[in-house]
Parts: structure tokens; C-alpha cells; sequence
């Protein structure tokens, strides 16, 4: 059963104080985000169980959990290259970018790793149109991107993941 823990729990509680009494759907945003933080992805199940915790339909919750791309519906890697897609990242190259990583990992775009490592994804614009081709991973982006610089956030990520086991 997907549950918060204690911790989480009064997290949510708090957030759910900001608001006035009714109005407890306001903190849908940041309690998703606090599930898929613990969870690492927004199952059916963890769905249903925000939508108890702010009394709410579940569909409320599916409704906004589908609608934005930062939210994992389903199971991701440890590493996930969100990659820009629009046109300021196309126009520098990020469609080849996207193309070697689904060569380089073998993998096509929302896809993950068999090892569970990498997961990609293509996102709308992240705001830094001027590094262009970039991708956030994890909390920070990863500018003028090229083939070689993909290689080394490749073996970086390995590399982690090999000193965190």
C-alpha cells in the first residue's frame, strides 16, 4: 500500500494548512510531487491515495497527473535525460541529440534501461533557450549538448551508480 511516511505525512498537512477550508485541491501540485519524490513514480494506487488525503475524486488527481509531464506515470530509471524538444533546442540540435541517446542506451524515448539506469524523456521548453541543446537531469541542466558531452553524462551516471552500490 502506498502510504507517506510520518515525516511526508505532516508535510502534506502543513501544505494542506496553506489553503482555506474546501479549497484543500490547491495543494494537489506540491503533494504529487512530495509522493512521487518518495514513491519515485505515480501508480494508480498512490494516485487514489492523494486524492483520500485531500478529498478529492481520484480522477482530479489522474486528470492533473496526466497533464504534466513532470509527473512519472509509470516506473523510471535512476538517471532520467529530459530532453528540450522545442524549437530553439530543434533548431541546435537537440533532435540529433534525442537520436543518439535512444542509440547510445538502446532505448527509445519514453523508455528505461533494462538495468534501470537511464530513462529518457522529451519535454517542452525548460526555459534555457540559450544553451541550447539541453536537458535537465535530475535538479540541473546540462547545456550545449553534443555527442560527446552526452558520453560523459553517460559514464558520470554509471560511474554514481556504481560508487552508490
Amino acid at each position: 500500500m502506498s502510504q507517506f511516511s510520518e515525516e511526508r505525512l505532516a508535510k502534506v498537512k502543513e501544505i494542506i494548512a496553506r489553503y482555506p477550508d474546501g479549497k484543500q485541491k490547491s495543494a494537489l501540485l506540491p503533494v504529487l510531487h512530495l509522493a512521487q519524490e518518495q514513491f519515485g513514480w505515480l501508480s494508480s494506487e498512490t494516485m487514489d491515495y492523494v486524492a483520500g488525503l485531500l478529498k478529492i475524486e481520484p480522477i482530479e488527481v489522474y486528470e492533473v497527473a496526466t497533464f504534466y509531464s513532470m509527473y512519472n506515470l509509470k516506473p523510471v530509471g535512476k538517471y532520467m535525460f529530459e530532453v528540450c524538444q522545442t524549437g530553439p533546442c530543434m533548431v541546435r540540435g537537440s533532435e540529433d541529440i534525442i537520436e543518439y541517446i535512444k542509440q547510445k542506451l538502446g532505448i527509445k524515448v519514453g523508455e528505461t534501461t533494462p538495468d534501470g539506469l537511464f530513462t529518457l524523456k522529451t519535454v517542452e521548453c525548460l526555459g534555457a533557450c540559450g544553451y541550447a541543446p539541453m536537458m535537465q537531469l535530475g535538479k540541473h541542466y546540462r547545456e550545449h549538448l553534443t555527442k560527446e558531452k552526452v558520453d560523459a553524462i553517460i559514464e558520470e551516471c554509471r560511474r554514481n551508480a556504481a560508487a552508490n552500490n
